[in-house]
Parts: C-alpha cells; sequence; structure tokens
C-alpha cells in the first residue's frame, strides 16, 4: 500500500511541475473553466439576491390577510369592515394607540428608470400609521414620513435608486394628482425598498376605491400567535379571507421569477460547461501525448496502472480547481452587492434588489469545476494506460 501511495505522490509531482511547459493549453482551461464558474455564480447571484429581497421583508410575527382565492394584493378586495374585523382579532399584538394593524391598498404606477427612460411598473401603497411598527427594520433615512390627509409620499430607498423623479423635495405627478416625495426608506434590503407609500386615505379617492382595500398587514403577538389569528378569522362566518405568514406569502410571490432564473442559469452554465470540457480534454489528452514515452517507461519499470491514472487525474483537478477559485473570485467581486432591479411577474411590478453570491453558491461553482476537471481528465488518463509499452516507447 505504501509503495502503491509512493507511486502516486510521485508521479503526479512530475505531472504538476511540468504544468509549466504546457502553459498556453493549461491556461486555456483554466480561463475556460473560470468562465464557466463566474457565469454560473453570476446569474443565480440574481436568484440569491432576489430571494433574499423577498425574505428580509417577511418576519415570522408578521401576517397578510387576503380576500379568498387571491393569490396577490392586486387580486385581492377588503371592505372597511372585514378590515376592522381582521385588526380586532385575537392574536394581533397592540400598541397604547391600538392593534398593530395596517389596512393596505396597492396600486401599480409607471415610472422611467433611470439607466434607460424606459417606463416600468411600480409599486405605489397606502397604508395606514401602523405599517412602519409592522415591517421589521423600516426607518426613515432622510427626510420624514408623509402627514396623513395630504398628497405626501416616502419613497423606497430602492425605488429612488431605480427610477426617476422620486429625489427628496420633488413633485411627481400620477394621473391627475402631483405628490411631493418628503422621505426616503429603508427596509433593509427587502421588498419594501421598492415601493411608494402614502396615507391610504388619501390615495382611495385618488384611485376611487371608496372604503375598500386589498390587504391587511398585522403584527402578532408572537409567531405562536399564528394559528390562533388565522383560526379566529377562517371561522368567522363575517369573512371570507385567506391568512398566511408575511414570509410564507412573500416566498410564493418570489416562486416563478427564481425557479424562471435558475433554470436558466443552470442551462447556460451546462452549455459552457461542455465547451470546458472539450477544451480540459484537449489539454490532458496533448500532455498525455507529450509523455506517452515518459509513462511508457514508468510502467516499464513498474509502477502501475491506478497511479498513472490518478496522476492524470490529479493534474485535471488541480486545473479546474484553480479555474474554479479564479472564477468564483472573480465572480464574487463583479455581482456580489451589484444593485438591480427586475419585473416580479406575479405582481407585474418593479423590484430593486441586490445580487448575493452566498458560500453556499461558490460552493456549488467548484463543485462544478470539479466535476469538469474530473471527466476532463478521465479518458485521457484510461488511454495513457491502454497504451502499448512497447508501442510507446518507440514514440517520439
Amino acid at each position: 500500500m505504501l509503495n502503491w501511495l509512493s507511486q502516486v505522490i510521485s508521479v503526479t509531482a512530475v505531472n504538476l511541475r511540468t504544468i509549466p511547459e504546457r502553459r498556453g493549453a493549461s491556461a486555456t482551461t483554466v480561463v475556460g473553466i473560470a468562465g464557466v464558474v463566474a457565469v454560473f455564480v453570476g446569474v443565480l447571484s440574481i436568484a440569491e439576491g432576489f430571494r433574499a429581497a423577498m425574505k428580509i421583508t417577511g418576519a415570522q410575527d408578521s401576517a397578510i390577510v387576503l380576500r379568498s382565492g387571491a393569490d396577490a394584493e392586486m387580486t385581492s378586495g377588503l371592505s372597511r369592515d372585514e378590515a376592522r374585523l381582521i385588526a380586532d382579532a385575537p392574536g394581533v399584538a397592540r400598541s397604547t394607540d391600538g392593534p398593530l394593524a395596517s389596512a393596505e391598498l396597492f396600486v401599480i404606477i409607471n415610472l422611467p428608470k433611470r439607466s434607460t427612460g424606459t417606463d416600468a411598473n411600480v409599486p405605489f401603497r397606502g397604508v395606514q400609521p401602523a405599517a412602519s411598527s409592522i415591517r421589521d427594520g423600516l426607518k426613515i433615512t432622510a427626510g420624514r414620513t408623509f402627514a396623513p390627509g395630504r398628497n405626501e409620499v416616502i419613497v423606497g430607498a430602492g425605488a429612488a435608486r431605480a427610477f426617476a423623479g422620486l429625489n427628496l423635495n420633488e413633485k411627481l405627478r400620477i394621473g391627475q394628482n402631483e405628490w411631493e416625495v418628503v422621505g426616503i426608506f429603508s427596509g433593509g434590503g427587502g421588498a419594501a425598498e421598492s415601493e411608494i407609500w402614502t396615507d391610504a386615505a388619501v390615495l382611495q379617492p385618488a384611485y376611487h376605491r371608496d372604503d375598500n382595500f386589498q390587504s391587511v398587514h398585522v403584527k402578532l403577538a408572537s409567531a405562536a400567535a399564528f394559528n390562533e389569528f388565522k383560526d379566529a378569522l377562517t371561522t368567522n362566518p363575517q369573512l371570507k379571507v385567506k391568512v398566511q405568514r408575511q414570509a410564507d406569502f412573500l416566498a410564493d410571490q418570489s416562486t416563478m421569477l427564481v425557479n424562471f432564473i435558475e433554470r436558466i442559469g443552470v442551462f447556460i452554465a451546462v452549455m459552457m460547461a461542455l465547451g470546458a470540457l472539450f477544451g480540459a480534454w484537449n489539454t490532458m489528452y496533448t500532455a498525455v501525448a507529450a509523455r506517452t514515452r515518459e509513462i511508457a517507461t514508468l510502467r516499464a519499470l513498474g509502477f502501475g496502472s491506478g497511479p498513472v491514472i490518478l496522476s492524470v487525474l490529479f493534474e485535471s483537478l488541480a486545473l479546474a480547481l484553480g479555474g474554479g477559485l479564479l472564477g468564483g473570485a472573480c465572480a464574487y467581486f463583479a455581482f456580489d452587492g451589484f444593485k438591480a432591479a427586475t419585473i416580479n411577474w406575479q405582481t407585474f411590478s418593479q423590484i430593486a434588489f441586490a445580487f448575493a453570491v452566498t458560500p453556499q453558491l461558490l460552493i456549488n461553482a467548484i463543485v462544478l469545476a470539479v466535476m469538469i476537471g474530473l471527466v476532463g481528465g478521465l479518458f485521457p488518463a484510461i488511454r495513457a494506460v491502454r497504451m502499448p509499452i512497447a508501442a510507446a516507447l518507440r514514440e517520439l
């Protein structure tokens, strides 16, 4: 066993030391695999960032109530009386000002993007005073909050960054009304940062919604109070509602886009991986051909087939690992934290988010690089030991 390990180490060391002699082909393999990894990480970091933005907003002790059968706020509808019953339900947290519940109106407006000037759908939300207490981490970073009863808005940091006309103190014309931007707020990178907020009582007449809302957001007394809250509403004959934790609701809202991006990312990575695989094959076949007599001599001296195969595989793995680390580093510095906005197909509105290159994503990319290296070195390694020793010794 020790002799076998010694053979593996000796032959592998010789192979690795001779890589600089084939630096052109080796560099091609490393760069090719680095490109695969960088694209793989870059595309999937979009899905990770979008998923993270939706998760940040969704706390386990917050819930959302929609009309029964609705799968989004846009398709829901609740009356003022229904909103009052929901706010008074058991399990809702309370402050000195009353229950921490916000009956809200959700509409879509068109605003030009700062980068392209093209119009995009932006969420415009009418909220009640408790809204900021219900969303964890929400705070005014510039200006002030809107005054009740006035045409004033506060803008999420992501929306202010992505869309024109949302600077502090600017006037914003929407339909027949003019609104003043009086504040910018952050929400810890969550989905709320993509929205514009105003007083629900002002937004209702502006959009002819009378006393109707589309959802009620509540802060629960605790995460464990959710079932009590849900059961009280779903068993109330005066209500026909759907109750979800905020986290679950936002996860459902992001499913379609995240799945699409992940499928596209994997497809692109597989296509590029095939190209990198052929590059690895070419490099290792070239390496084996250049050492044909050397390998035959080693076998004639008593080196086994196993050490020769492993030495070729280790060389291929070293090149692949180098490419994986290079591609992962490039992707991290190029994409992690990159600010962007995209449309959420389930709400047809823009969501601002930041690309997220997570440790797990980098690990998956390195594993992909290693797999390319293994497959790329396998067949050249098998060819190296199948060549007849006598014929190989005659090779020039």
